[in-house]
């Protein structure tokens, strides 16, 4: 990424696009978080409910973010490693890819991918939500409410708590300016995206996994990441 080195460098390991760039300053657009968030209104429900008078407006600057020379890209520090969310510029393949970094890798890796060929899902609600809460600094944002709308499009789980809509909706009414925060959020819940909800558990060797049909993180896929990958990773996303 361009600037503040430190914590965003130039490249992701083993990720291959770019230039990378980092834009905090989009978090605080509520058009963004409408574009962001588009693939899990599925329904004509969910996208009355998400762009409501702004859905030409939401057109026009995703329109601009995908005419970028650049790639947008964006940060959430975990306990081991770091989540970076990836707006994938390429002309005739665009997206957002979700990966996870730890310091004791070579390369990152891809947990979900937000396009035509959507993969995940890549978190569980408990990793969500402890990823938007931890406080940790060197992000892109320590605010809870961004954190987790920005992750919210990589998560799909069968086991939401019924708390969840209730949090959900107040992150949606801090970030966005929908009419019916409350009511959209329970659709997003519903829905939960292209990739749908997955069933969550812990194996006989404590990786958390799932049962997502195209999820990197059921073992059961001939994509599915190695073991001791899918080991690592629950590890540096455990609540």
């Amino acid at each position: 990424m361009t600037n503040s080195a430190d914590t965003h460098p130039d490249q992701i390991p083993g990720y291959d696009g770019g230039p990378l760039v980092h834009l905090p300053e989009l978090l605080d657009e509520p058009l963004f978080w409408l574009g962001h968030l588009a693939s899990g209104a599925s329904s004509e429900e969910a996208a009355e409910l998400l762009f409501g008078a702004d859905y030409d407006a939401t057109v026009e600057f995703c329109r601009q973010m995908s005419a970028r020379p650049d790639w947008p890209t964006f940060s959430v520090p975990v306990a081991t490693g770091r989540l970076y969310v990836v707006y994938r510029n390429l002309a005739d393949d665009m997206g957002i890819d979700y990966l996870l970094d730890r310091p004791d890798w070579d390369r990152a890796e891809r947990l979900a991918t937000d396009d035509g060929h959507f993969m995940g899902p890549g978190l569980s609600w408990p990793e969500l939500t402890a990823a938007a809460d931890n406080g940790l600094a060197g992000g892109s944002t320590t605010d809870p409410d961004s954190r987790l709308l920005l992750l919210l499009p990589a998560f799909g789980d069968s086991a939401v708590p019924a708390a969840a809509a209730e949090r959900l909706g107040a992150a949606l009414r801090a970030r966005t300016a929908v009419e019916d925060p409350e009511r959209l959020a329970a659709v997003l819940l519903e829905g939960q995206g292209p990739c749908g909800p997955a069933r969550w558990a812990g194996d006989e060797d404590g990786r958390r996994i799932n049962d997502g049909s195209y999820s990197f993180r059921n073992p059961a896929n001939g994509f599915a990441l190695s073991p001791d990958r899918l080991a690592q990773v629950a590890t540096a996303l455990a609540p």
